[in-house]
């Protein structure tokens, strides 16, 4: 008998958690799938019964990192929202769940394998979710006017996911990302309005949206 060491809510969700905390504390290269296999407690041929390759658990780890906030800026496009309101809403929810995630995920963009063919639907879809960044940021400027800052619509995807390297460097989510970040996404922007209102709006539109999608 198989006795698993995670409590995950299926197999798959113990193998993921082993995957993650091995990869972003021992590194992707060094991890074999016997060691997550026994991370979990299970024998490496269950782990293959969920997963073909090491590669499969990454890909799947990363695209955890991105499916709800690229659902839900997809959600946000076609509503009659303030463009500031989609943005804050989108980078408040992206670095709430980077910084809620147990193994900090998002450092295994910089891994050299991910730049390979093998991850090349996980770069569209996080260049997917870039580009909805871009486009609420491109109409902040707009309708900021003379104070708008033109070209600064690459800058909040970025500044969001520094998040990534806060936390390397300090051992710990940063508590105060939540606020601070989606915040500046804003006045980096060239905005000038009340970012109180803003945040408020913001956690009204999520709660509309909770019920559509998986926001927990």
């Amino acid at each position: 008998m198989e006795q698993r060491t995670r409590r995950g809510r299926t197999p798959r969700a113990e193998i993921l958690d082993a995957a993650g905390e091995l990869f972003t504390t021992n590194g992707y290269a060094t991890t074999s799938t016997r060691a997550v296999a026994d991370a979990v407690g299970i024998r490496q041929a269950s782990l293959y019964h969920h997963f073909a390759a090491k590669d499969d658990i990454l890909d799947a780890l990363l695209a955890e990192t991105i499916a709800t906030p690229l659902e839900l800026a997809a959600s946000m496009r076609d509503l009659a929202e303030p463009p500031a309101t989609c943005l804050y809403t989108l980078a408040w929810f992206d670095v709430r769940q980077l910084c809620a995630a147990q193994w900090n995920l998002g450092a295994l963009y910089l891994l050299p394998e991910v730049r390979s063919e093998r991850f090349a639907v996980f770069r569209l879809r996080r260049d997917e979710l870039r580009g909805h960044y871009e486009a609420f940021a491109g109409q902040v400027i707009a309708e900021a006017g003379v104070a708008g800052i033109p070209g600064a619509e690459a800058l909040p995807f970025r500044l969001v996911e520094t998040v990534i390297s806060i936390r390397s460097d300090e051992g710990a989510a940063p508590e105060y990302a939540e606020r601070t970040i989606p915040d500046a996404t804003l006045r980096m922007l060239g905005w000038t309005g009340d970012l109180d209102e803003a945040r408020e709006a913001a956690g009204r539109l999520l709660d509309r949206l909770d019920a559509r999608l998986p926001l927990g």
